[in-house]
């Protein structure tokens, strides 16, 4: 259990200066493209792996070029995390695109759809019911 606990509080802290970093830091055009951020971060339980996840607001070839922005910035990172972190070794750090708010997004715009014709068929019986009551 305290060992689950501290890779809570890694992936916190890992979160928390790779937002900083990147915002911060990291100069490549490709990466501030569009809107960013970061959604998740999972450790590994040995600390050597963690995966970045992040949400990019834009086009699909926004999201690749900031992805390839933030896979070429790895390296960089990485080190950054182990100075700040004071870690002895550092994680190797992926970067994954995360999809979830966009299928969010896609989810509330089919049932924002699916209201909007159900109140149109509703109108439309409505208009039929008051039709036929004057004839």
């Amino acid at each position: 259990m305290a060992q689950s606990r501290r890779i809570e509080r890694v992936a916190a802290l890992i979160r928390r200066e790779a937002s900083e970093l990147l915002l911060r830091k990291i100069r490549d055009e490709r990466v501030h493209q569009g809107i960013m951020s970061i959604t998740e971060v999972e450790v590994a339980g040995d600390l050597q792996h963690c995966k970045i996840f992040v949400s990019v607001f834009g086009t699909e070839e926004e999201r690749q070029q900031t992805l390839l922005g933030l896979q070429s910035a790895a390296v960089f990172i990485r080190g950054e995390l182990g100075r700040r972190l004071k870690l002895r070794r550092a994680p190797e750090i992926i970067f994954r695109l995360d999809r979830g708010i966009e299928k969010g997004s896609a989810v509330l715009n089919l049932l924002n759809e699916i209201e909007q014709k159900r109140i149109k068929h509703k109108i439309q019986e409505d208009d039929d019911m008051q039709f036929s009551s004057f004839t």
